[in-house]
């Protein structure tokens, strides 16, 4: 997912990647092979912060990984649609927070 930043003087706004459009980019850039086991990527890549919302909330990569039940992913197509529920989960529990509701309220 990604969501532009609000307007600014600027020509272009960026576009603030977060779940499965941000573990999208990181793994291109990692130029990771498949089939590949969920140890053998959190080990290489474990370590990875993927903001997991448009406020900059993160998970790393590996504890993403735990939360899923698949130990080897054939593509990264199915990598991707195993950690989407977990990002989705994070980014619900996150945005109905106290703080997160009350910072909807007010503009900055």
């Amino acid at each position: 997912m990604g969501v532009r930043p609000p307007a600014n003087d600027d020509d272009e706004p960026d576009v603030i990647e977060f779940g499965i459009a941000a573990l999208d980019a990181r793994l291109s850039e990692a130029d990771v092979e498949y089939p590949i086991e969920a140890r053998s990527l959190a080990n290489r890549l474990g370590h990875l912060e993927i903001p997991f919302d448009a406020t900059g909330h993160t998970i790393t990569l590996e504890e993403a990984l735990e939360e899923v039940d698949a130990r080897e992913f054939d593509h990264e197509q199915e990598l991707l649609n195993a950690l989407h529920p977990v990002f989705e989960s994070r980014r619900e529990a996150t945005g109905n927070s106290l703080l997160s509701q009350l910072k909807a309220l007010v503009p900055f």
